[in-house]
């Protein structure tokens, strides 16, 4: 099992037993959470993200990554987010509908994955 793959394990365990009132949570809170120290918290995260929405799409899934945005912006996640979904088939890349997609998907997520 690679650092990825342990991290995104751990990462699914997090965001399903966080409380569905507490979501989403930002990339440093999951990293604080998992006991992430630097350098490179954020990125690890974020690559783990990325596994987990891999892991979903080929599950035919919702994207649990959806759990987690970015602290900047509008309460969404990073840009890498719709990228990684427009190349794995379940977006659009059209910045008007981002945020009608993540907030779908969002709802779908917490409903599939977390137990509160």
């Amino acid at each position: 099992m690679t650092l990825t793959t342990a991290l995104a394990s751990s990462l699914r365990d997090l965001l399903a037993a966080t409380p569905s009132n507490a979501l989403p949570i930002t990339y440093q809170q999951a990293a604080n959470a998992l006991g992430l120290s630097p350098p490179r918290t954020i990125q690890r995260i974020a690559q783990a993200l990325e596994q987990l929405m891999r892991e979903d799409a080929a599950a035919g899934k919702p994207f649990i990554a959806t759990l987690v945005v970015s602290r900047s912006g509008k309460g969404l996640p990073a840009a890498g987010f719709f990228e990684l979904a427009a190349e794995l088939g379940r977006f659009t890349d059209t910045p008007s509908q981002q945020e009608a997609f993540y907030y779908s998907e969002r709802e779908q997520a917490i409903n599939e994955w977390c137990r509160s």
